[in-house]
């Protein structure tokens, strides 16, 4: 398998510890911080962005859904909210997080439709054929290794089911693009490490963004995984991209 860049950008540089310990790290020691940094970074914009990118699931209806890399259940929550399946299943390497997200999903009497648990995006434990959809929101630059994620993701898919990544992006536009680096170089890690004391979290956030293979790249890495009728839509100026294809 290939490896890309942004596979080997990790929180510490010093750590001995592999990518996806490091990231699981990062994220139990921000997650009590994470729902209130992402809505005050973004303004808000974010919320809307994982709206639009659900909605790309409709035209399969489905029924049971995997949120990858799931976090605080943001999307899991909002992929029950717009699809209305069955069953919607997070998993995410950060107990932090999952614990935030399970206190979410009781506070709104949802736990019988919506379950969190801990699980890797390389070793899914549900068998082949299994979900009608899969989500990951700002989860694949934290892949250790970018190929073998999406593959397994792809194993327990059903066939036509539809997998839709929503990810960070670079602007193109010379304005925009400008403003946007300066604020992700510093202001973002200073505003990080105001409110979570972990400046190499939100400075690891602009790394692995700036590595991140995008745009048609991704789309190329999603063909060469097996994917079909993939596509791309950049949101905000190319701030940030959905991505899908379907098994």
């Amino acid at each position: 398998m290939t490896t890309y860049k942004h596979d080997n950008i990790v929180p510490d540089k010093l750590s001995y510890l592999s990518k996806k310990e490091q990231v699981a790290k990062m994220f139990d020691n921000i997650a009590i911080k994470y729902d209130f940094l992402n809505r005050f970074l973004s303004a808000g914009i974010d919320v809307g962005w994982r709206k639009k990118g659900i909605k790309h699931l409709k035209e399969v209806n489905p029924s049971i859904i995997l949120d990858v890399a799931t976090g605080t259940a943001d999307v899991a929550i909002l992929s029950n909210k717009i699809l209305n399946p069955k069953k919607v299943i997070g998993i995410d390497i950060s107990e932090g997080m999952l614990s935030i997200g399970r206190k979410k999903i009781q506070h709104l009497t949802l736990s019988d439709k919506i379950e969190l648990l801990t699980g890797d995006s390389e070793s899914i434990n549900f068998e082949d054929n299994y979900f009608d959809a899969v989500t990951v929101s700002f989860g694949v630059r934290n892949f250790q290794d970018l190929e073998k994620g999406l593959n397994e993701i792809k194993r327990v898919l059903k066939p036509g089911g539809k997998l839709m990544v929503l990810e960070f992006s670079k602007p193109q536009m010379p304005l925009i693009k400008f403003i946007y680096s300066f604020y992700m170089k510093k202001i973002t890690p200073g505003i990080g490490k105001l409110f979570s004391k972990n400046k190499n979290a939100y400075s690891y956030l602009d790394e692995s963004i700036k590595n991140f293979p995008e745009g048609k790249e991704f789309v190329k890495i999603l063909d060469k995984t097996g994917y079909k009728t993939t596509y791309h839509k950049p949101l905000t100026f190319g701030i940030c991209s959905i991505y899908c294809g379907k098994k």
